[in-house]
């Protein structure tokens, strides 16, 4: 009986130590995943942390884009003067830059801005539309229409860094025409790409 019950106390240090062995290598490995846990955590507040960053500067981001029409009217000109285009058909004016009683788009903020306009010319002589800022041309452009019956179109976009209040507008020169009806074929649009 002696030797059992030896035998039986030998058996069970074994298991005991064995697992004591377990119990040590388990415990190891919940302290390491203790903190690889913690780790992937701080790494997820700091992302956590960046994306409202983004979030709030995205936010705090002017966003200017408008895009307009010039009327319903037919043909504007020939006149003997130059004339301030109005582009009264406003479907889009993001950030109210674009005023249409004036025809003038206004920078809000410095940055470097996209502006695009189509010159449609219909029974006309001379097509044409002026690029003005701050008041002084930097841009002419027209096209000589030989036949009146063909229809005459032009695009031009622009990319201009502008300061806060630099102002941008249209004009139709003397002696040049310009047409629009309901189906918008005179065009004046633009939009901040970047701020500086």
């Amino acid at each position: 009986q002696t030797k059992l019950t030896f035998f039986f106390f030998s058996v069970q240090a074994t298991e005991l130590t064995s697992l004591g062995t377990r119990l040590t290598a388990t415990e190891s490995k919940t302290s390491d995943l203790e903190k690889e846990n913690a780790d992937l955590q701080t790494r997820l507040n700091s992302s956590e942390s960046r994306i409202d960053q983004l979030e709030t500067e995205n936010a705090e981001k002017p966003k200017v884009a408008f895009y307009t029409a010039l009327t319903d009217a037919g043909n504007l000109g020939p006149y003997n003067t130059d004339i301030t285009l109005k582009y009264s058909k406003v479907f889009t004016n993001i950030g109210n830059a674009y005023n249409p009683s004036t025809g003038f788009f206004t920078a809000p903020v410095k940055g470097v801005y996209n502006l695009q306009f189509t010159v449609f010319g219909y029974h006309a002589g001379n097509i044409g539309v002026d690029v003005y800022k701050n008041n002084q041309r930097i841009m002419a452009n027209w096209e000589r229409n030989d036949n009146n019956y063909v229809p005459e179109y032009f695009t031009k976009s622009l990319v201009l860094e502008l300061t806060a209040g630099d102002e941008i507008h249209l004009v139709l020169p003397s002696g040049c025409s310009i047409y629009d009806s309901s189906d918008n074929y005179s065009t004046f649009s633009g939009s901040l790409l970047f701020t500086l």
